[in-house]
This record gives C-alpha cells, sequence and structure tokens, in this order.
C-alpha cells in the first residue's frame, strides 16, 4: 500500500470498517457522535480518502466503500513506528509495549502463543 492516511482518515476509514459499506451522512453522524466534528469535516475527508483511492463512492446516496483493509493500515502504521521510533527494532517496541502496561495472566499466556507459534513457522 502507498498511499499515506492521516490521523483523521483513519477515524473515517474506521467507521467503514466496522460497519461496512455506508452512506456519508450515516459516516457524517457518526463522526459528530464520536468527535463532535460537523458534516463538511466528514465529507472533507471522506472525498480525500476517494482521492488516495482508500475509498469508492456509488451513487445514488453517496454510499462508500473501504478499497483497502484496515489491516494493511494497521501494517503500514506499525512498520513507520517501528523504524521511526525504536530504529526498525521489533525487540525494543515489544520491550516497550511490554514495559508500559500490566498484563493479566491471561494476556501473558497468549502472547507467549504467539511467540511460540513465530517459533514453529521460523524452525
Amino acid at each position: 500500500m502507498d498511499m499515506k492516511l492521516v490521523d483523521s482518515e483513519i477515524k473515517v476509514m474506521d467507521v467503514l470498517w466496522k460497519e461496512g459499506d455506508s452512506m456519508a451522512k450515516h459516516v457524517a453522524d457518526v463522526m459528530r457522535e464520536r468527535y463532535g466534528w460537523n458534516v463538511n469535516t466528514t465529507y472533507t475527508l471522506l472525498k480525500r480518502c476517494i482521492k488516495k483511492g482508500a475509498v469508492e463512492r456509488t451513487d445514488p446516496n453517496f454510499v462508500c466503500h473501504a478499497l483497502i483493509k484496515q489491516e494493511q493500515v494497521q501494517a503500514q502504521e506499525t512498520d513507520e513506528l517501528l523504524h521511526k521510533v525504536f530504529d526498525g527494532s521489533v525487540d525494543k517496541l515489544f520491550a516497550s509495549l511490554l514495559g508500559r502496561k500490566n498484563l493479566t495472566a491471561e494476556q501473558v499466556e497468549k502472547l507467549k502463543e504467539m511467540v511460540e507459534e513465530l517459533g514453529e513457522d521460523g524452525a
């Protein structure tokens, strides 16, 4: 994925990822409830997403369809964070995440399972 979405565009995309195809008016209503945005702000952001190729518009009713998956954006944002803040080191990122949050025993067990699965795939 070569496009870069800014935070406000990702917030708009989040509605489409969670709720599926939606009329622009519905997206604007959700953004007003969540963030207090006016309709024009949301429509401007939707149009920017359309121009970037992240959203497809169909008429009538200005129905919006996400053309990119949430996982694609998550991967791109993670890569950017990894390189910008952690010198590309997954170890440093992982250590930072673990060091900042108290994890439940269940979360620790899930992380252990994930690491074990990664080790099995690499073996």
